[in-house]
């Protein structure tokens, strides 16, 4: 039963051919003809509708004959709308009612197993088991290590290339075989003759032109107009004695070897004599090119260069120009082509490898030259100039790059050398655009930054260079993004069509995102603490509070830490580290820390409330109970840094600070306690004091120091020394020390010249002793005491 019709197995067979049938000859109609389809399902028809097949029967051919493929331009010439005609003529025969219903449907609902059910033998085509993208997990590293596997399988290391090259030896070792076991109507030794000719032709030439050129070139340095030129004087240094000998000698020892036989030797000395001409030609313009630098500060990195360039040089000349010889067509000739071929490679890549060298050896001489111009020229140009100075760091960049394509092109990895040497242009433009773009971007954040250094507020400063540095990633990675395109490489479409890829991609984005948050938080809580640091600009400012100036590092390092844990944690969990057992260990390893170290967490948490309450602050002098006194220096989550007045550093744990005396809060009192003599005039040292207090405050340096006049207390006490008056100065903290020492200084000379004040001096007081017994005068000897007896006015002896 089909569709509600009692159709029996042939019929079902049947249908799905003639639908196939159809569905071959509609496309054919249509114009399908991909892959010769369109005419192969005429065939197919044709075949079928000639097929003697009783409509009524219930069994299916046990098997039928294989179609053989057709000529396609004879199947385009038979078919046409005759042939349709017919066709469906025969259908209509072939077909039964039960037949067409499945026909229909068939057709209708039909799907591409029509293709393969309808060829007797093809079995129909399952739909291709796509393989699961595999599952990524453990973050970025997972994704990272099960991508390995793909990449080696994916990775094509061009074996033939292994293959192509020792292929290349064997044949180059036949040519070799061949070239010593070849007979020839002449003999080694004049083969040899022929070599060592040219080649004396050619270094005989040359050495008597180099010293004829070294004295012609002598000879002109001595003139007037040449004495003061140094750089012409190098100039014809390099010219004379070798530039045109290097010119005349190769064509003279070409000219001598026409006169000789074609033959190995010949070959060799015209190829030795091309090269070594055109190394020394070559090295000698570079070095005259050179000296055209020679002024100013340039002088040194021209001198370097001088003296290390012309071996390097002249090597890297000779072995190129070597290369280009060897891969003439009359070389190869003569030599053999595999062979020439084989040394020219090596020979090109050693010049090429000693090229790279020699660039990255003068790389610094080099920018040198290229950023320094005078100064007239940098004052008005600063911006070609800073242009210079980035260039000249980056020069040798897209020289080595050609480097490396050349020697990857000589060793023959890359499938087409135009192509490759086209992307290895692209890629210097590339390279140059970017060093210009981040060139323009850096003076253009660099002028607003410095033009609006007054008006801009610091906030605008930092995000304007947090802005630049997102430019400057944003940059690096459009670069290699474009740089991976014009090798044939996208990162983006890696990241969107593999399973790997969009995990690498997406744990990339989360620790980028993570980073650019941490960042931000930094520069805005940063910024707010420097700001809050920082001292006056004008007379509206505020100075920053010693507790602030305290407190606020503290918090900075306190954020520091706490964004820098945060960021680890975030970052190592999207790396794929389970970051669990890391944060229970961190507890755990935290609670056995509390435990055994009471004394750490003790002196942790008074340090704290000291700074909350505002105990002491940096720069206050302040005497703390264990004896310790100085002026703070700075504070610690955990210890307490003075300096005492010997320059002295004490170090001391705020657990061990029971009491502080504090002598830097808000103001301090200058005491003053002055003894006099009995017979000075009270009034007459009163007004002493006074006036040196008016002297103090009309001094420049030191009335700043006071906040308020001097306060004379009178007669503080009398004893056997003399009168005592006391007086005191309220002055800003710390300033006490220096009115003290002031208003005594001032105090005593006015006293020195005053009749009627004199200082009180120290007299010796008696001293009764209890009267001895006679026994303890028995046992030992009396001693007679005197008590000297001293003039009122006779000081006491020390």
């Amino acid at each position: 039963m089909v569709l509600g019709l009692p159709l029996s197995f042939a019929d079902c067979a049947q249908g799905v051919k003639v639908s196939a049938a159809l569905r071959m000859v509609v496309m054919s109609c249509e114009g399908d003809t991909s892959d010769g389809r369109a005419l192969w399902a005429t065939v197919f028809a044709s075949k079928l509708c000639s097929h003697k097949t009783d409509c009524g029967r219930d069994t299916l051919p046990a098997s039928s004959p294989p179609v053989d493929k057709p000529d396609i331009a004879e199947l385009a010439g038979h078919f046409s709308i005759s042939s349709l005609h017919i066709f469906a003529q025969e259908l209509r025969v072939l077909l039964k009612f039960k037949t067409a219903i499945l026909v229909g449907a068939l057709l209708l609902f039909g799907s591409n197993t029509l293709w393969a059910v309808s060829l007797p033998g093809v079995p129909a085509p399952t739909e291709e088991a796509q393989k699961p993208e595999p599952l990524v997990q453990g973050g970025l590293l997972g994704a990272i290590s099960s991508s390995i596997d793909d990449v080696q399988d994916k990775l094509d290391l061009n074996e033939n290339l292994v293959d192509a090259w020792r292929l290349r030896a064997d044949r180059a070792a036949d040519e070799v075989d061949k070239l010593v076991n070849r007979p020839s109507s002449r003999s080694p030794m004049s083969v040899v003759g022929d070599f060592l000719l040219l080649s004396g032709v050619w270094l005989g030439a040359f050495a008597l032109l180099t010293v004829l050129g070294g004295l012609l070139a002598k000879r002109l340095n001595q003139g007037r107009w040449l004495r003061t030129r140094q750089r012409s004087q190098d100039l014809l240094h390099y010219v004379l004695p070798y530039t045109l000998p290097a010119l005349i000698c190769l064509p003279l020892t070409l000219y001598v070897s026409h006169f000789l036989q074609a033959s190995v030797g010949r070959a060799l000395a015209l190829c030795f004599a091309y090269a070594t001409s055109s190394g020394i030609f070559s090295t000698s313009m570079l070095l005259c090119v050179i000296v055209m630098f020679n002024t100013g500060h340039k002088r040194r990195a021209v001198q370097i260069i001088r003296s290390y360039c012309p071996r390097p040089l002249f090597l890297i000349g000779f072995l190129a120009a070597l290369s280009d010889a060897l891969t003439s067509p009359q070389i190869a000739r003569q030599l053999g082509g595999n062979i020439t071929s084989s040394v020219a490679v090596f020979t090109g890549l050693f010049a090429s490898i000693i090229f790279g060298l020699l660039v990255i050896r003068l790389r610094r001489p080099v920018a040198h030259l290229i950023r320094n111009r005078p100064l007239a020229t940098r004052l008005k140009q600063p911006s070609l100039q800073e242009s210079l100075r980035i260039f000249s760091g980056l020069w040798y960049w897209p020289i080595l790059l050609m480097v490396m394509v050349s020697a990857i092109n000589l060793i023959g990895v890359g499938e087409d050398n135009q192509k490759a040497l086209r992307c290895a242009l692209f890629t210097t433009i590339l390279l140059i655009a970017t060093v210009f773009l981040s060139t323009v971007f850096q003076h253009l954040f660099k002028s607003r930054k410095t033009e609006g250094v007054q008006r801009s507020s610091a906030y605008k400063e930092r995000f304007l260079s947090l802005l630049h540095a997102l430019l400057r990633i944003v940059m690096a990675v459009a670069f290699i993004e474009i740089l991976g395109r014009i090798w044939g490489i996208s990162l983006f479409e890696f990241a969107e069509r593999n399973s790997v890829g969009r995990a690498i991609s997406e744990s990339l984005s989360s620790i980028g995102l993570i980073f650019l948050v941490t960042w931000l938080l930094w520069v805005v809580l940063d910024t707010a603490i420097q700001e809050a640091l920082k001292p006056p600009v004008n007379k509206r400012s505020t100075q920053p509070s010693t507790r602030i100036k305290t407190i606020l590092p503290l918090l900075r390092n306190a954020i520091k830490i706490i964004l820098v844990v945060i960021c680890a944690i975030t970052t190592m969990a999207n790396l794929g580290i389970n970051v669990a057992p890391l944060l229970a260990g961190a507890g755990v390893v935290g609670l056995a820390i509390g435990f055994g170290s009471q004394q750490l967490v003790q002196d942790v948490i008074t340090g704290l409330f000291i700074i909350i309450e505002d105990t002491l602050s940096v720069g206050d002098w302040v005497v703390l109970d264990s004896g310790h006194a100085g002026t703070v220096e700075g504070l610690t989550i955990r210890t307490l840094r003075l300096r005492d007045g010997k320059g002295f550093v004490h170090s001391v744990p705020f657990g061990q600070i029971k009491a502080v005396t504090n002598q830097s809060r808000q103001f301090a009192y200058a005491f003053f306690s002055v003894q006099f003599t009995y017979d000075t005039d009270v009034d007459k040292a009163i007004e002493l004091i006074r006036e040196a207090g008016d002297s103090i405050r009309e001094d420049a340096f030191l009335k700043y120091n006071l906040q308020g006049p001097l306060d004379v207390f009178g007669v503080d006490k009398m004893d056997l020394n003399g009168v005592v008056l006391t007086a005191q100065f309220r002055t800003v903290s710390g300033g006490q020390y220096a009115v003290s020492r002031a208003f005594n200084q001032r105090l005593k000379k006015l006293v020195d010249n005053s009749p009627w004040v004199h200082f009180a001096q120290t007299y010796p007081q008696q001293v009764l002793m209890p009267k001895r017994t006679v026994d303890e005068a028995q046992e030992g000897a009396i001693t007679e005491e005197h008590s000297p007896v001293l003039l009122p006015d006779q000081p006491r002896t020390q």
